[in-house]
């Protein structure tokens, strides 16, 4: 695997940013490492940082570039500081940088597929809702979303901080200064109910929460709500925290659930 530190200008943003990305690399003889690499365009996972991280923290905290090297996948980390994702109040456009010019930047400067089949997206925490806003307002741009220990109840969750003094508390007055997030296009159970009547279009879903994690009832609220609209989602709950060896686990669950197509090291049953 090719392990690349990408900075590149971006005009929504109005200042310079960087993304690590994880090219996937044909070898023959390196010791210890299987890596697989298809012919034409790459598939290619966005891989979504948590709140209090930056584009290297998936490379730093887990094995991702190993995990990634037999399925033939390039990943691409962008860095999104505290903007949950979305276009800020008081704040930059991150919405409007992560849906609309990253995907077109990385496809200038890497050979990724634009196909919907070939384009997933995954997350923890903060990123864990972003994954699922960005595939639930987008399904034509995905085949699957992945949420590790989502932010999936972020009107509650808000809610719960406002008025308080503390980092999470400032972001999201700043993204959302004061409005009520329920049934609005940034609430992640709205979204899925206006697709309830046409759930073809619906990218494959997966979710995952420790249940130690101070998250676990949203994301419980959230599986028990996909059932009662008979979304079907792959769910993988078990024992854990909010801490990076669940996370560390869980993304291999997550490359090894992933719909690629043509690569026999996505051994997945679909």
């Amino acid at each position: 695997m090719a392990l690349i530190t990408c900075n590149f200008f971006s005009d929504v943003l109005n200042l310079s940013t960087t993304m690590t990305v994880i090219l996937p690399e044909e070898t023959s003889n390196q010791i210890g490492q299987k890596n697989r690499r298809m012919d034409g365009k790459l598939p290619v996972l966005y891989l979504l940082h948590g709140f209090s991280d930056d584009h290297t923290i998936w490379s730093r905290r887990t094995s991702i570039e190993r995990y990634a090297a037999s399925y033939g996948i390039a990943v691409i980390m962008p860095q999104v500081d505290h903007s949950f994702y979305l276009d800020m109040s008081y704040g930059k456009k991150y919405w409007t940088f992560i849906a609309e010019e990253l995907p077109q930047k990385a496809r200038s400067f890497f050979p990724l597929s634009d196909k919907r089949e070939d384009n997933f997206v995954a997350g923890l925490s903060m990123g864990g809702y972003g994954a699922w806003l960005w595939a639930l307002r987008h399904p034509d741009r995905f085949a699957a979303a992945a949420s590790l220990s989502g932010v999936m109840d972020i009107a509650t969750h808000y809610r719960q901080v406002k008025g308080e003094s503390n980092p999470v508390a400032n972001a999201l007055y700043h993204i959302f200064a004061g409005e009520d997030l329920t049934d609005t296009d940034v609430d992640l159970f709205y979204l899925l109910q206006m697709l309830k009547e046409d759930k073809q279009r619906i990218p494959k879903l997966f979710q995952a929460c420790g249940t130690e994690d101070f998250l676990w009832d949203s994301n419980k609220r959230m599986y028990q709500f996909a059932m009662e609209l008979d979304v079907p989602i792959t769910e993988s709950f078990s024992a854990g925290e909010h801490e990076w060896g669940y996370w560390d686990t869980v993304i291999q669950e997550v490359l090894e659930w992933l719909p690629i197509q043509n690569n026999p090291a996505s051994r997945k049953k679909h």
